[in-house]
């Protein structure tokens, strides 16, 4: 009995760490030149999607900047009145207190330490004239007013380095996993190269064939000459020229060229521009991707112009290189 039991817990133990070390071995099988293909794709989507997001999140932050300067401006003529209130209010007081009229309140009034104290104990006097009293009137309303804004200012000061503090911690996410789809896509290449067989890539050449290019001809209007003008230009996120791009700085470049504005970010494009289908396409529109992660320009004959990403530049493609979301018309 006691040797069948050992065997049994003998075989128990065997068939435990078999079971154990199978899949860590299989876990550590190195991955094929087509998986580590297909993870730089689907990494390429999830980084368009976070770069237009953080495009987004920069224009949000313009425009805070813009209504910040526009805030400070409105509140420097508050300033100039309340100051002017406020010398005339002391101005009164003075001429009371040298009368002797009510020696000590108007002594009190004097030794405010703050503007709020001064207008707190004038408002407690009987003796001011209406005239007197408008003034004061007048600056506690000023006051009143520039409190307000500066309260306003205040917060969005503080969403406003909130928001800088989330960007930057955004680009240094960006920027890690660019260098890693990097470090993958070297690692294809050395398994291809060892297995002596092509791994399949999309974003390392640039075509550069008469019928990739023909929608650059003579006959292009100003988004498409643009657009041709920046081939082979490196894609930089979050920028839109004049030395690199990424996608919807491109498309934004391009439109205002032709003199139309467009924000730097797809999705926002995209609730800006006429809506069509394919078959209206005209070179000079917009065709959207990857839930509105990613744009390009039509430039006719089902190609368009695009900045694909940070391994490559800025290039001609077939309309179909990647998941249509939709067409648009600035």
């Amino acid at each position: 009995m006691f040797i069948r039991r050992t065997a049994l817990r003998s075989l128990l133990i065997g068939l435990t760490v078999a079971a154990v070390v199978a899949p860590a071995c299989a876990a550590h099988a190195d991955p094929s030149p087509e998986e580590i293909q297909a993870k730089i794709d689907q990494g390429n989507k999830d980084l368009e999607l976070v770069v237009e997001q953080y495009n987004k999140t920069t224009g949000d932050l313009t425009a805070t900047q813009a209504a910040i300067t526009k805030l400070e401006d409105g509140l420097k003529p508050l300033q100039t009145d309340m100051e002017a209130a406020q010398a005339g209010a002391e101005q009164v007081a003075i001429n009371a207190y040298k009368t002797g009229n009510n020696l000590r309140t108007w002594s009190l009034m004097l030794g405010a330490s703050s503007s709020d104290g001064f207008v707190d104990r004038v408002g407690t006097l009987e003796q001011i004239s209406r005239n007197q009293q408008h003034d004061i009137a007048a600056y506690s309303a000023a006051k009143g007013t520039y409190d307000t804004e500066k309260n306003r200012l205040n917060e969005q000061l503080a969403a406003q380095t909130r928001q800088k503090t989330e960007l930057e911690t955004k680009r240094k996410q960006i920027e890690g996993d660019i260098a890693r789809l990097d470090d993958m896509q070297r690692k294809a290449d050395e398994a291809a190269a060892k297995a002596k067989t092509p791994t399949k890539t999309t974003t390392t050449t640039t075509s550069t064939s008469a019928s990739s290019t023909a929608g650059c001809g003579s006959g292009a209007g100003t988004v498409v000459k643009f657009a041709c003008a920046q081939l082979g230009k490196k894609y930089v996120f979050a920028t839109a020229g004049p030395n690199t791009y990424d996608c919807s700085g491109l498309t934004m470049a391009a439109w205002k060229a032709a003199g139309v504005t467009l924000p730097h970010n797809a999705a926002q494009q995209w609730g800006k521009v006429k809506h069509i289908s394919r078959s209206q396409l005209v070179p000079g529109d917009l065709v959207f991707y990857n839930g509105l992660g990613h744009v390009g320009i039509y430039i006719g004959n089902n190609q368009i112009i695009h900045a694909p990403n940070s391994r490559t530049v800025v290039k001609v493609a077939p309309i179909d290189v990647d998941s249509l979301y939709g067409y648009g018309r600035p």
